[in-house]
């Protein structure tokens, strides 16, 4: 019996990828200056916010491809982690207005996706072979 697991794996990466890389997109136009503030207010410098380009830009392209894949989607999961916790906190148990919907779902969908790139794999559909992938 033929199985599509390896060509769901390669939709769930490029599905992740490609929406994340939205994110990055417009953090490379705009900056990540922002972000150094929430960062400052934890403790935490804000040299860090420039891993923001790491985790939604080079991280995105190498699930696209399935290159170290489980590394890219772990760096993923850290990201959201840390928007969770540096900006989207106050909006955790918050539904929105106008139809409804947890306000964070956007976020949670991503790292709940990027948790499930990181147990499964990139797939047989990918570039590059290691533990990584």
């Amino acid at each position: 019996m033929r199985t599509y697991e390896d060509f769901g794996k390669l939709l769930l990466r490029i599905m992740l990828g490609g929406i994340l890389l939205f994110h990055g997109i417009y953090k490379v136009r705009h900056g990540v200056a922002w972000i150094g503030q929430p960062l400052a207010r934890l403790g935490l410098p804000a040299f860090l916010a420039y891993g923001t380009y790491v985790a939604e830009v080079v991280a995105p392209a190498l699930l696209v491809i399935g290159y170290k894949a489980r590394l890219a989607a772990l760096v993923i999961v850290i990201d959201m982690l840390m928007a969770m916790i540096l900006v989207l906190r106050p909006m955790l148990f918050t539904v929105r207005g106008g139809g409804g919907g947890w306000a964070i779902e956007v976020e949670a969908f991503i790292l709940l996706s990027a948790i499930c790139v990181f147990l499964l794999g990139s797939g047989r559909y990918r570039l590059g072979k290691g533990a990584w992938d």
